[in-house]
């Protein structure tokens, strides 16, 4: 007699790693965790790192980071992927080779170019395999400026700027995309959701003085896969997703955890594990 009733919404964060506990793969499993779902992982890649920047950045080798994935998708598989740092073309070709067999699978790729401190995270050539590859099964790409600016060939300074660099992004092949205006320099902070039936969707939020916000984009994109995974639309999950970072960052702003940009508060509101009933 099987007494197991029921199931976690399970996320899968295949990302890299930060020690200092604010992005990567460590805030992913936080967000995940916030959000009353279970997370798992897959580790791309070891950056040396703290709140003040990346000191270096050491490989995990493509067929680790693949056995990790299949490992994982044999055992608990995800209601939800979130794809961070690829910092290489062969691991492009690994992890679509991986997530490439189930269509189905709702996927938030955080296209990690360029760290909040400034750093960049990806050799040159490895963005046309992501565009080429990864671009086409992710249900949403969420791209800050310094990226989008990256992606659409562009100095993007004004919400009309956005504007257009989204639509060429969205050439690119994506099925939707999440332009993050963080770093606009206004009193408010404006993201687009450019969806797949060609609708742009703005948000708005108050902009908060804090150097905390480490490991926001991280954040972000793990928020909107958990609610894909707990069953929620994708734009709902989108809107969802910037009002919990939102909070994150508002509970975190007057924190002082180390001397650079310190994290975000990812425990404002922990919620308790979502238990869904099986199917028997």
């Amino acid at each position: 007699m099987n007494s197991k009733k029921y199931t976690y919404p399970s996320v899968l964060t295949i990302a890299g790693f930060d020690g200092s506990g604010g992005a990567g793969i460590q805030a992913d499993m936080k967000t995940i965790s916030a959000l009353g779902c279970y997370a798992t992982s897959a580790l791309t890649a070891l950056p040396v790192q703290n709140t003040t920047g990346v000191k270096s950045i050491f490989s995990i080798p493509e067929k680790v980071v693949g056995e990790q994935i299949k490992t994982i998708l044999e055992d608990i598989f995800p209601d939800a992927v979130k794809i961070g740092m690829v910092h290489t073309s062969t691991l492009v070709e690994t992890i679509v080779e991986k997530l490439s067999h189930y269509p189905n699978l709702p996927i938030v790729f955080d296209p990690v170019m360029v760290a909040t401190s400034g750093d960049h995270l990806i050799e040159d050539e490895t963005i046309q395999s992501i565009v080429q590859q990864l671009f086409p099964i992710a249900n949403v790409i969420t791209p800050n400026l310094d990226e989008a600016a990256i992606l659409a060939e562009m100095k993007i300074e004004t919400v009309e700027e956005m504007k257009i660099a989204g639509k060429k992004i969205m050439e690119l092949g994506c099925q939707s995309v999440l332009l993050k205006g963080g770093h606009l320099k206004s009193k408010k902070l404006t993201s687009l959701y450019f969806s797949p039936n060609g609708n742009i969707k703005s948000f708005e939020f108050p902009k908060y003085e804090t150097n905390n916000t480490h490991g926001s984009g991280c954040t972000l994109s793990s928020a909107i896969a958990s609610y894909l995974a707990q069953g929620k639309s994708l734009l709902e999950a989108v809107s969802l997703g910037q009002e919990y970072i939102h909070q994150a960052i508002y509970h975190g702003k007057d924190v002082a955890i180390g001397k650079g940009n310190g994290p975000v508060n990812h425990f404002f509101n922990p919620q308790k594990l979502i238990k869904n009933e099986m199917d028997r």
